[in-house]
């Protein structure tokens, strides 16, 4: 049984027993039909994820590696907010016309900033810090803007991320870790999703700066579990894991925007069945 599923049987079990449920409060989240969507959450749920041993894809069903790497590019290296440069159709429901969801995600981290060293958007400082100095304290990203939020279709989700660079005794490299913070989660249709995403891009930065992986910490402040999902989850639950797949990165890429989602692979991955069509809360 990989780690991952673990975590994830352990998270979801949690939810469902010890959780709160939202029903009869004033929700903004809503059915296609209309209806009300309320949840089971827990507040402040931690998952570690050593990246150096396993990387944590679940195998109860599959999660897509290319299209998770698609979005992160997406948001990190394309610093798009469009649709239209998105393979996958996770944004569709509230882009506009256009195509954009406004000031949010790939748009905040393309802000450039003045520094010393000269006009660096948020992504390039991360990767100037990690190379010129990797033991500072203020390495992170933060998409949460309150002046740009009235312009954005939906708030960032996954809105932090605090890079931070250890040593390890008999390591000749440092060791890359990250800490992802996330106000909202949907864990049956996007915990993974993200925890696949943020560990793919700890592998990409870390190999472009020259580092080694460590860990990826991520960080829920509200982790819920939607009305129409708990019979999903406890079937999802109920399965047998399989073993970790291996993941692979191409070693050649030294630019981190040079990365496509070819660049990552995995090996030996069996997972379960698919639960099918999942209903997503707008």
């Amino acid at each position: 049984m990989s780690v991952a599923d673990t975590l994830f049987i352990n998270m979801c079990n949690d939810i469902l027993e010890n959780g709160t449920s939202t029903e009869g409060e004033k929700v903004r989240p809503h059915w296609p039909d209309g209806k009300s969507a309320y949840t089971i959450k827990k507040f402040g749920v931690i998952n570690r994820y050593d990246l150096s041993k396993e990387f944590p894809i679940l195998t109860l069903r599959r999660t897509g590696l290319k299209s998770c790497t698609d979005e992160v590019l997406w948001i990190w290296q394309r610093k798009s907010n469009n649709i239209n440069d998105l393979k996958p159709h996770i944004w569709d429901e509230w882009a506009d016309p256009d195509g954009s969801i406004g000031k949010a995600y790939g748009y905040q981290l393309a802000q450039k900033a003045y520094y010393p060293e000269g006009e660096m958007d948020q992504v390039d400082r991360v990767l100037y810090d990690l190379k010129h100095n990797p033991f500072s304290r203020r390495i992170m990203t933060n998409m949460y803007v309150h002046s740009d939020l009235c312009e954005m279709n939906l708030y960032p989700c996954a809105y932090s991320m605090v890079f931070n660079v250890t040593e390890k005794k008999g390591h000749d490299k440092l060791i890359l870790n990250g800490i992802l913070n996330q106000r909202s989660n949907d864990i049956l249709a996007a915990n993974n999703w993200n925890v696949v995403q943020y560990a793919v891009l700890l592998h990409m930065i870390a190999q472009v700066s020259d580092m080694e992986v460590g860990e990826l910490v991520h960080v829920i402040a509200d982790a819920h579990i939607y009305d129409r999902h708990v019979p999903i989850i406890k079937e999802l639950i109920s399965r047998e894991p399989f073993p970790a797949p291996v993941f692979h990165l191409n070693p050649d890429v030294k630019d981190f925007y040079d990365f496509t989602p070819d660049d990552v692979s995995l090996e030996n991955y069996e997972y379960g069945p698919s639960v099918g069509e999942i209903p997503i809360a707008i």
